[in-house]
């Protein structure tokens, strides 16, 4: 039985189909949670990497199979592609196994509010005009999510917790950082062009809740560092949901600054 009940969650960048996706976890938040609306934000499964080398454990079934039990059940669940599942794009508007694929759409709270969901790539300078740079890049994350592999084996043999080497790393470099800040910059100015209350997206890997100038920009995270999602209570709050932790859903006492994200009122209803 599922303990933690939302109104809507948003998941992202599963990249289902690589060694990176963080399987048990992944498969333990969608057996432990239930919602009314449940998005798949893009990047759930990585078909550019099946063009390379495809990784599907029996895990991998069960993870699909719980979505679509989810789906089944009356969860309404619908499937936004990215830019590593883009190719789903042709399908936009149809339903299958009761999920339906949308290019973008948009979401209404509890509350009233009205927030845009997309993946994100679009507002990717370089996804879009260097895609030479953006397949480079790909190659040196994936060498990095590699590396946080061992780092973590090591870690695990000494009984200690897990640590994102990989987000350590991006978080540490200049470049890296800035870019994520124009992107979500570039995002919140989108939200206010389609005059709606805020953005939903995923892509760059980074969760969070941040307030631009009036448009709330929320990002869902991804399953392959952060293992994060996004979540609304049933009065229409927004929260972040850090699972590898067994954190409930918190509420951002302030949302102008990351370290702020994660606070003490739990939004998960438990009936």
């Amino acid at each position: 039985m599922p303990t933690h009940h939302f109104r809507s969650i948003w998941i992202s960048d599963l990249h289902l189909g690589t060694r990176s996706l963080q399987t048990d976890q992944l498969l333990d938040f969608l057996l432990q949670t239930e919602s009314e609306f449940l998005y798949l934000v893009g990047d759930i499964f990585d078909l550019l990497q099946a063009q390379k080398r495809w990784y599907w454990p029996p895990v991998n079934d069960r993870i699909v199979e719980a979505i679509l039990a989810k789906a089944a059940a009356g969860t309404r669940v619908i499937y936004i592609p990215g830019n590593h599942d883009h190719m789903l794009r042709t399908f936009h508007g149809c339903t299958v196994n009761n999920i339906r694929i949308q290019n973008s759409a948009v979401h209404e709270t509890a509350d009233g509010r009205r927030y845009l969901v997309l993946h994100g790539d679009r507002f990717d300078p370089i996804v879009q005009h260097s895609p030479w740079l953006a397949s480079i890049g790909s190659t040196l994350y994936d060498l990095l999510l590699l590396c946080n592999r061992w780092f973590n084996f090591g870690r695990r043999t000494m009984r200690r917790e897990y640590r994102s080497l990989s987000s350590w790393l991006k978080h540490q470099v200049k470049i890296v950082v800035n870019y994520m800040g124009r992107f979500e910059e570039t995002v919140a100015r989108e939200a206010a062009d389609h005059q709606v209350d805020g953005l939903i997206c995923g892509h760059i890997h980074r969760a969070g809740i941040r307030e631009i100038d009036a448009v709330l920009y929320s990002n869902s995270g991804d399953w392959v560092e952060s293992c994060t999602a996004l979540a609304e209570n049933h009065c229409g709050r927004l929260g972040v949901i850090e699972w590898r932790r067994h954190q409930p859903l918190r509420q951002p006492a302030a949302i102008k600054a990351y370290e702020d994200l994660y606070r003490d009122r739990c939004l998960a209803s438990s009936n």
